[in-house]
């Protein structure tokens, strides 16, 4: 099974093509370049280097938030596109869970935490065994303190921070009390590589992929415009 992957759902932007498990090639950059530019020729490039036809793609898998509603939107919007045009199946998966695959390796708990602004962070907490990635709780927006209170019961494991938030909670004061660990600098961000291995293992345990309709954005909060306007329309009654 050959499944090209997509993320955009941060600062960074990735495409990655996956043969079973095997990575075949990624592309990845963290530059700040608009991903409405740069995503599609990355996913050219990718498969022209690991000489794959566009065809010969099985599935397409995206992270599909939580995250930069932008980017979440573009990533979508460009599986959608060639999924449709191939007339293949998606997987939308959770960016947060994504980033736990490449961390399978290792023994303890991955604490997987965006930036989500507004005081707040979105994240996700996975035990991974050496082989395995197991989800603990379901991917959430709340505020760094309280998160700090939310891995207290894993006070006595290694707790590894990854994500664009990491270092903010790496420095917040309420997180002084775990054993939390910064992982290295080239696993701390959203890959594309994660993406593809996320869905190739929910694919294993017959979960059903979606048609190029059905894949949509997978938001934890409104909006800032839509939030903004509610809190308009709350305060003219």
């Amino acid at each position: 099974m050959k499944i090209l992957a997509l993320d955009s759902s941060a600062v960074s932007a990735s495409a990655a093509v996956l043969e079973d498990d095997k990575l075949l090639g990624e592309f990845f950059i963290n530059t700040r370049q608009t991903h409405s530019q740069t995503l599609m020729p990355m996913v050219q490039q990718v498969l022209l280097q690991t000489k794959t036809a566009l065809e010969e793609i099985d599935v397409f898998a995206v992270s599909a938030g939580p995250g930069s509603f932008t980017g979440v939107r573009i990533g979508t919007a460009c599986v959608k596109g060639m999924a449709f045009a191939q007339e293949k199946p998606c997987m939308g998966v959770s960016a947060l869970e994504a980033m736990a695959y490449p961390l399978s390796m290792l023994s303890g708990i991955v604490c997987a935490v965006m930036d989500a602004r507004c005081g707040q962070v979105y994240h996700g907490l996975f035990r991974v065994n050496g082989h395995t990635v197991e989800r603990l709780c379901d991917d959430c927006a709340v505020a760094i303190d309280d998160l700090a209170q939310t891995l207290r019961p894993y006070a006595g494991e290694t707790i590894y921070l990854v994500g664009d938030g990491a270092k903010l909670c790496d420095k917040a004061e309420a997180f002084a009390p775990l054993q939390t660990r910064l992982t290295a600098e080239h696993l701390q961000y959203q890959r594309a590589v994660g993406v593809a291995q996320c869905a190739l293992w929910h694919l294993k345990q017959g979960e059903p992929a979606v048609t190029a309709e059905q894949l949509a954005p997978i938001y934890l909060r409104l909006p800032q415009a839509e939030r903004e306007l509610k809190k308009k329309l709350e305060g003219m009654k």
